[in-house]
């Protein structure tokens, strides 16, 4: 299949390139390019910035701040980003927003959208728990009815961001009498309430990037129940979808590959450049035309979608989430491959203590081997890749 984009479509790729130099802070940029994670705070400045350009949530309709661009331009617009580097929008734009603006009341699309666009409302994602993983289905958070509001109880864990949230989109279990997709609600939980508490969960890398959220008797007003009660398994599928489609992450493994072909034009190996060793070279070329194939892909399922004008997600979605995910961890063996014996966590007693706790090395080196074993997170979250062969056998093959 041969897809061009439009001379429009060029110009615009060069629209956001230009604006993501100029206006991208360097401080930001740097941290991004390291490997690092952005802060909260550094996040929100971003958001603001594309809020002001009118490009704070470029999925969205236009009534609701979205930019009104077709799926083509919202696919530049998300590999210019990845290649800047930029932060990725978060589970306000990409994930909950589209819940709202599709299943939510005139007030709650009111109340909540404007503040997504601009992260003063931070939300986390209220699925997963300690029995309920890949088998989201199985999940015992309750929610009973008690006059205008719900009483939830339960425990969710593996919650990204909880320790800044002020708000969570949360699956509750209604009805545990049905069959268990039928009996499941969503509710949005204002992360202030009494009966809320965050623990922080230490992760391979050392950071604290998710948490355990324990519910205990938490009241949530009925006002904010998306959708229609026991149909919060529909809603949820609809947001599973968006977040497979943009686990892709072709123009994210473009930059890294980038990065990659830099770094190992300045590491010594067997007397000369590691970028010039036929082995390293055969591997990046190996990986590049997987990517290729997978952005390809994305760019089919692109195409189908804006033929259908349906809001019904494409099953190819679990390809491209499943796919992307070994690329991207493909392009991190990589990269640790070439960090070599700096990957070594080690500190030098003698060395002048910079209180960052990284290792001693050159400065490119420190996040490396860290984000290389935060990666290995890729192929499970958002539904593993085994749950995502069952839907492809199923959905796609008709098995």
């Amino acid at each position: 299949m041969d897809l061009h984009f439009s001379q429009e479509e060029l110009a615009f790729r060069d629209e956001v390139r230009a604006f993501c130099c100029s206006r991208m802070p360097a401080d930001l940029r740097e941290q991004l390019v390291a490997g690092r994670f952005p802060s909260k705070d550094s996040r929100v400045r971003w958001a603001r910035i594309l809020a002001e350009k009118g490009w704070g949530a470029p999925p969205w309709p236009v009534q609701y701040g979205g930019t009104g661009w077709g799926p083509f331009k919202q696919y530049i617009f998300s590999e210019e980003l990845s290649l800047a580097p930029a932060p990725e929008p978060g589970f306000g734009v990409d994930m909950i927003g589209p819940v709202i603006y599709t299943f939510g009341t005139d007030a709650q699309k009111k109340r909540f959208l404007p503040r997504i666009l601009t992260l003063e409302d931070w939300w986390c994602q209220g699925f997963s728990e300690p029995e309920a993983g890949s088998d989201l289905a199985s999940l015992r958070t309750s929610a009973v009815r008690d006059g205008d509001s719900y009483i939830v109880s339960g425990q969710k864990t593996w919650t990204t961001g909880a320790q800044y949230a002020n708000w969570m989109f949360c699956l509750v279990r209604t009805d545990p009498e049905v069959k268990k997709q039928r009996g499941i609600s969503f509710l949005l939980i204002d992360m202030n309430s009494e009966g809320i508490s965050v623990r922080p969960i230490q992760t391979i890398d050392g950071s604290y990037e998710i948490n355990e959220v324990h519910l205990d008797n938490v009241r949530v007003p009925a006002e904010n129940l998306i959708g229609e009660e026991n149909r919060g398994w529909d809603y949820a599928k609809h947001l599973l979808g968006l977040e497979r489609y943009s686990s892709a992450r072709v123009g994210a493994s473009k930059e890294r590959i980038r990065r990659i072909r830099a770094l190992a034009a300045r590491q010594r190996s067997e007397g000369g450049w590691l970028i010039d060793q036929p082995d390293f070279r055969e591997r990046i070329a190996a990986i590049e035309v997987r990517l290729k194939a997978l952005e390809m892909t994305q760019l089919r399922v692109l195409a189908h979608q804006s033929r259908r004008q349906s809001d019904t997600q494409d099953p190819a979605s679990s390809i491209l989430k499943m796919r992307g995910s070994q690329i991207q961890q493909a392009t991190w063996d990589l990269l640790m491959e070439v960090v070599g014996p700096y990957a070594l966590p080690y500190r030098d007693e003698d060395a002048e203590p910079d209180g960052s706790g990284l290792p001693v090395g050159p400065d490119w080196a420190a996040p490396i081997a860290p984000a290389y074993f935060n990666m290995r997170k890729v192929s499970i979250y958002g539904g593993s890749d085994e749950i995502q062969r069952n839907i492809i056998a199923k959905a796609i093959l008709g098995i």
